[in-house]
């Protein structure tokens, strides 16, 4: 009996499968009470209600999560009613359609919550056309889309009181699991065949995965915060916050650089040690997926006993190296740097299940902090509405892009009078996304998934005819759309087209509605392609010069905060993690928008090849930033201290004013490197920073040329556009 318990309670801790569970009840029951209340036909509003709030699905405490759901399904009732009732009206839908749309999206600025509540109202907008002449009286189709999403949110909510953690739990176990990504991608820097375009590559594909860090970081912020107004210090909520906490210190520790790689791979090429250090980066990727897997799991995480070993001999190389005097010292003492930094990053793992880090301090409840970046009233909802008012907001470009792309479709529709047209609309919705890349990919995906649906739909509704039989069907798509939709968006695309035909073949039209759903995929998706081409494309807005100087602003402001930690010690408190994430924030975005710009049309090779050379250096500096705020403490070192303060200085200027003092650069790193050519330095805090100083000041002439080069080349763009 104890072992079926404890099974029972391992199948709860998969979230996959509870997540199904909780999809095939939901999906059940819109289709079979209808079905046994002789009322076929409301399953069809029912089922889209469902799919309209899963949706619309968001994670919050349960206070809030009551007020998101009313709020649901008042925006839900109110879009349905007005659909019906301006139906008749083409002039006045249009109208509404477009200010709706607008005014929809807008909603997004003022925060994740109303973002998903939006966009569920848009979706519902388009399902009530589709079902606008399913019934006689207005407020029919509004209520049962009502009672669907209503009948979702009682499951969910269910669910949320059952497991209230359990969010937190998977967002945390995504934590250490793209933690575990990153410092895989770290590790291939240590690669003693990497070349020059291997390098670049190599730090392409680690800015990248920083970035995918960085949001799930945003995220588990998000999640936490909200758990911690809400709960009073529980200690599941607690304990997963200093679980966050270890987390990013750790990515601090794994992202530092205290050497150039090109220069390390050239000196130690015919070493052991380069080997020795990636496998110490490999395995403690394999322990932050061995902790993702036990915080899933609910299990406690066993530290591998290898690391022991591992480290006494990466330890004993080093001093060989150093004993041999071979080598560049410089170079030596800054690998002993990084093994420090691995080490402290092994005690993290270490002693992540220990009660010293997971008891809440009350003396430390200034670094047990989270930033609020909740609506603070009125005046914060105006400045943030305010903010989107114009068409550099990439968010109001796409609320008007949209919201055109759909008055365009529904013209069609009334024009054509196109079978099903309003699929149309309810295609360009799914595949218009705010950049080209993105929307490209899904037009694709759409197209392959719709077909395939269509040809599985069809073989469904031949070979079961079956009321009864077409109905687990619709089940069994519906959670698979769900289960699928974020991962792959093609197969997802499949299976809601099932969903779709089985839910028309209930009011006898099943057959005769597959090929204008694959017609009407194909105009939607023409329609989101024009879109995203042709209003306010983004290649005409976006500014890389503007997204670079926000990320070196970021930077120097990080480094500035690093640099008062060297003068009065230590302290992670929220000011301090605040300038961290948003350095780490910024070079995501710059990651990003530099990785789609190879997918935009007329985009210059040379500026490309620039760019791509920027976000490396870039992410380079972030790196030795980085490594000067992972060993932090209190220098003694006055003379140091000064030259810390005036490279901040000279940072500062070169990189946000275009200043190159190289007379002053030149002078500072002669200081530097004859204080890093003795090796009797006592304060090893002194050292570090000689080195990072020294790295900094490396790249800064190429990494201030290049961005004034692509400043110059956007601005030059600029000009030209305007004077089309």
């Amino acid at each position: 009996m104890k072992s079926w318990l404890t099974r029972i309670k391992q199948t709860t801790y998969n979230t996959t499968f509870m997540y199904n569970i909780r999809m095939v009840i939901a999906f059940s029951g819109t289709a079979f009470v209808p079905y046994f209340m002789g009322h076929q036909i409301a399953t069809i509003p029912l089922t889209l209600g469902v799919v309209a709030a899963g949706l619309s699905d968001i994670d919050d405490r349960f206070s809030v999560r009551i007020m998101n759901l009313i709020y649901t399904y008042i925006g839900f009732f109110i879009t349905a009613v007005s659909v019906y009732l301006l139906f008749p009206y083409p002039i006045l839908f249009a109208l509404g359609l477009i200010v709706s749309c607008i005014g929809w999206i807008l909603l997004g600025s003022l925060g994740r919550r109303y973002a998903t509540i939006s966009y569920g109202c848009l979706v519902i907008s388009v399902y009530s056309m589709l079902g606008v002449g399913l019934f006689d009286h207005w407020y029919t189709q509004a209520l049962l889309l009502v009672i669907g999403a209503a009948w979702y949110g009682l499951i969910s909510t269910i669910s949320f009181l059952l497991f209230p953690v359990r969010q937190v739990q998977d967002k945390l176990s995504q934590c250490y699991s793209s933690l575990a990504d990153f410092l895989f991608a770290k590790s291939n820097l240590f690669d003693v065949d990497m070349t020059p375009s291997s390098y670049q590559h190599t730090m392409i594909e680690l800015s990248l995965e920083n970035g995918k860090l960085v949001g799930i970081f945003n995220e588990m912020k998000t999640a936490l915060l909200t758990r911690l107004k809400g709960d009073r210090g529980q200690k599941d909520t607690r304990r997963s916050l200093q679980y966050y906490f270890v987390a990013q210190d750790i990515h601090e520790r794994a992202d530092s650089a205290h050497i150039d790689y090109q220069k390390l791979v050239k000196i130690f090429e015919h070493s052991d040690i380069l080997f020795r250090f990636q496998r110490v980066l490999s395995i403690q990727a394999k322990a932050c997926k061995d902790l993702s897997y036990s915080i899933l799991h609910r299990e406690t995480y066993q530290h591998n006993t290898r690391f022991k070993h591992t480290f006494a001999n990466l330890k004993l190389s080093l001093e060989k190296l150093r004993a041999e005097q071979y080598y560049d010292q410089v170079s030596v003492n800054a690998l002993f740097a990084l093994y420090q930094n691995l080490k402290s990053i092994d005690a993290q793992l270490r002693n992540v299940e220990t009660e010293r880090h997971i008891k809440f301090d009350k003396t430390k409840h200034i670094e047990n902090q989270l930033k609020d970046d909740d609506l603070k009233g009125w005046d914060d909802i105006v400045i943030r509405i305010k903010q989107h008012l114009t068409p550099e907001s990439v968010l109001f470009r796409h609320a008007v892009r949209v919201s055109i792309v759909l008055l365009i479709g529904y013209v069609f529709v009334q024009v054509s009078n196109i079978e099903y047209g309003y699929w149309v609309l309810l295609t360009a919705l799914f595949v218009s996304q705010p950049n080209f890349n993105a929307t490209k990919r899904r037009l694709r995906l759409r197209i392959v998934g719709t077909l395939i649906g269509i040809i599985l739909g069809y073989t469904i509704l031949y070979f079961v005819p079956s009321i009864e039989g077409q109905l687990l069907v619709l089940i069994l798509s519906g959670v698979l759309f769900f289960e699928l939709r974020s991962k792959q968006y093609a197969q997802a695309t499949a299976f809601v087209t099932i969903l779709a035909l089985i839910n028309f073949n209930l009011d006898g039209v099943g057959f005769a509605a597959a090929l204008p759903r694959m017609i009407d995929t194909l105009i939607g998706c023409a329609l989101a392609w024009f879109g995203v081409s042709f209003i306010f494309p983004d290649w005409k807005f976006r500014r890389l010069s503007r997204t670079i100087n926000r990320s070196l602003t970021a930077q120097c402001n990080y480094l500035a905060e690093v640099t008062e930690q060297y003068k009065f010690g230590r302290n992670n408190g929220l000011k301090y993690r605040v300038v961290r994430r948003a350095a780490h924030n910024n070079d995501a975005e710059l990651a990003s928008l530099i990785s789609t710009l190879a997918t935009e049309p007329d985009f210059d090779p040379t500026q490309k090849s620039l760019a791509f050379e920027f976000l490396c250096l870039n992410h380079t500096l972030l790196s030795y930033i980085a490594a000067l705020g992972a060993h932090r403490e209190k220098l003694k070192d006055q003379e140091v201290l000064q030259l810390l303060e005036l490279g901040l200085d000279n940072i500062q200027g070169s990189l946000l004013k275009d200043e190159m003092p190289d007379l002053n650069i030149q002078n500072m790193l002669s200081t530097i490197r004859q204080r890093l050519a003795h090796n009797d330095e006592e304060d090893q805090s002194a050292l570090i920073v000689l080195q990072q100083l020294s790295l900094m000041f490396s790249i800064l002439k190429q990494l201030s040329r290049l961005k004034q080069s692509l400043s110059h080349d956007r601005d030059e763009k600029s000009t030209e556009l305007a004077s089309l």
